[in-house]
């Protein structure tokens, strides 16, 4: 007999529902603590010569349940949260994790569930390459601007337009020693360590993702065939967008990246004519980065850039054409399919480094 599931997913424990589809048994109940041990233990208990499905929203701790359950010979089955909810309906009553996996069993037992991709182990390990060195430029920059607000804030001489991170050091460290309290100069001295060490953990981590680049078939396809795609943004393109049969047509991918225009929603929630902002933001910023080179008069497609910015402005250009980017890349990956994760070439030691 075949068993057909829904699992919800919280950082204390997790929540499960399933039912026997040819006796009607059903049970339900919590694995706690929730982690990779608790869970190999319960999943022992499925006969899987039988199918065994169970469905789980993409939320924060998917990763390790799936890898688990494949192991286990379960079929795993992630939805998309937010149209998981719209499916819902109507609130009536309070939400508890009991209905949630309720729910995910009975959407998944229709054949409603909306599902998401799960990407493969080493695109999952990319992401998360990416994403940390995203965290750590947020980070760092955070930390000139507060260089930037003690100066201000203690009347110093303007740091210029280099700024901190691009403007004389000596400069700088005259500035402090001469011109900021005792607090300000252990406040900026500070920023300025800190910054240093991420400096040091930036550094690493942009070699091993041009490293690792270099050698994903799919990002290789992507920085020769698009101008301004460079070897960060296209592993970026492959991690989100890669994949066989990821999307049915470019509009899709555009709208998953969150570089679509939001309409009149009837909620109120959502002001007309704004980016959506939703999907991956470390993907964003490498796409918009990647669409201001268009702003270079060599660039073959400058004069598309220079026509929007002449209508609107700067922002407004790099936005469309990190759009088109977007819809280039989607043609080119869709080609490949599950080609674009083959990995041509094992880097080398002296490439790729590591602490």
């Amino acid at each position: 007999m075949s068993i057909i599931g829904g699992l919800d997913i919280h950082r204390k424990q997790l929540t499960f529902d399933y039912v026997e589809t040819q006796t009607g048994r059903s049970e339900r109940g919590r694995i706690a603590p929730a982690d990779r041990e608790s869970l190999v233990g319960w999943l022992t208990r499925f006969d899987t010569s039988t199918p065994v499905a169970f469905a789980l929203e993409g939320c924060t701790g998917w990763r390790y349940v799936v890898e688990e359950m494949r192991k286990a010979g379960v079929a795993p089955h992630l939805a998309e949260p937010a149209d998981t909810a719209a499916l819902r309906g109507p609130k009536r009553r309070a939400k508890t994790d009991k209905a949630d996996a309720k729910h995910l069993r009975e959407l998944l037992d229709a054949g409603r569930l909306p599902e998401c991709y799960i990407p493969p182990e080493p695109v999952l390990e990319w992401r998360a390459t990416l994403e940390l060195y995203s965290d750590l430029r947020v980070e760092h920059t955070g930390w000139t601007q507060r260089v930037h607000a003690t100066c201000f804030h203690q009347g110093t001489t303007a740091l210029g337009e280099a700024g901190v991170v691009r403007g004389s050091r000596s400069r700088l460290d005259h500035i402090v020693a001469e011109q900021l309290s005792p607090v300000g100069r252990l406040q900026v001295n500070t920023a300025l360590s800190v910054m240093e060490a991420l400096d040091e953990h930036l550094d690493r981590l942009r070699r091993r993702i041009v490293a690792t680049a270099r050698q994903v078939a799919g990002a290789r396809a992507l920085m020769d065939a698009i101008y301004g795609v460079g070897p960060m943004t296209s592993l970026a393109l492959v991690c989100w967008l890669g994949g066989a049969n990821r999307f049915s047509s470019s509009r899709k991918a555009v709208r998953f990246v969150g570089l679509d225009i939001t309409v009149r929603s009837s909620d109120s929630k959502r002001s007309p004519g704004r980016l959506s902002r939703q999907g991956p933001e470390v993907l964003r910023w490498l796409l918009f980065e990647a669409a201001k080179t268009s702003a270079r008069e060599w660039a073959p497609t400058h004069p598309y850039y220079a026509s929007v910015r002449q209508r609107y402005d700067g922002n407004r250009a790099a936005l469309s054409q990190a759009r088109r980017i977007v819809r280039q890349a989607v043609h080119i990956l869709t080609d490949l399919g599950d080609d674009a994760f083959t990995i041509i070439r094992q880097p080398s030691t002296s490439t790729v480094v590591t602490r």
